[in-house]
């Protein structure tokens, strides 16, 4: 049973049809095929998902395939991976800046433009046939400056060595499974890749003589980490245990 009263749930509703790319009770496999026949690389709709009552799917296409990621409505509006939104205009503002998403296969797929329910042709579900009226709605004011990627993340952190014990400042990257670390920003081929799926915690760590500080635990070996900041280290652990328990639910198709 959904948590919404039936005034706020009259409201998402109205919120809902309000979006020019919800397809309501569009099958997957129809949203593949809409897609695939006249969408471009980047196309997106939102569609509901069998998961729920509260469950959507946003079907986006990737080149020659289609990938799906789900979207749960809450007490609080909308839950896109590691990111919950009040409205579904603050989920388009967030994403309407290109962010990429992992896909299981390690594609980087760019959200580019809606694909919208209101098309030329009338039958469109039923013959998925292709046509040229997309209005996709975006303009200028859509577009919001610097919006963070979804489920990625980058900064300097400090790491301690492994065989000599001492700290030195590293450029870490986070994308999808991956958590890379360079000598600096400007350097192209990382020290190393860690695989988050070998990694069995993440948490603080009190254990050494620096503040902010967090580990990595794998089967091999623990890495330490410290942040500049609590608040900094506290975002990292967060995202790093996200990845940790939700990558093969997330990044999976549906």
């Amino acid at each position: 049973m959904s948590s919404f009263s039936d005034a706020s749930f009259e409201d998402l509703s109205d919120e809902l049809a309000s979006l020019g790319w919800y397809h309501y009770d569009l099958s997957r496999h129809a949203a593949e095929a809409l897609l695939l026949s006249n969408g471009t690389d980047g196309s997106y709709l939102l569609r509901n998902s069998n998961e729920g009552s509260d469950c959507f799917a946003l079907s986006v296409r990737a080149k020659d395939s289609v990938k799906h990621f789900q979207v749960t409505r809450n007490s609080n509006g909308y839950v896109f991976g590691f990111n919950e939104f009040p409205t579904l205009q603050d989920f388009v503002n967030h994403f309407a800046n290109q962010p990429l998403l992992g896909s299981d296969t390690g594609t980087l797929i760019v959200l580019k433009s809606p694909y919208p329910w209101r098309v030329e042709e009338p039958s469109i579900y039923e013959s998925v046939r292709v046509h040229t009226a997309i209005q996709t709605g975006r303009t200028e004011n859509d577009l919001v400056a610097n919006a963070p990627s979804l489920g990625t993340k980058e900064g300097f952190l400090v790491k301690q060595g492994a065989i000599v014990k001492n700290w030195k400042q590293r450029w870490f990257t986070l994308n999808r499974y991956e958590l890379k670390y360079f000598k600096d920003k400007m350097c192209e081929e990382p020290i190393r890749t860690l695989d988050l799926r070998s990694c069995s915690a993440v948490q603080f760590d009190y254990s050494q003589d620096k503040v902010n500080c967090f580990c990595l635990v794998f089967p091999d070996r623990t890495f330490y980490l410290c942040a500049k900041t609590g608040v900094e280290a506290d975002e990292w652990i967060k995202m790093l245990r996200w990845k940790l328990f939700h990558f093969d639910f997330f990044f999976s198709p549906r």
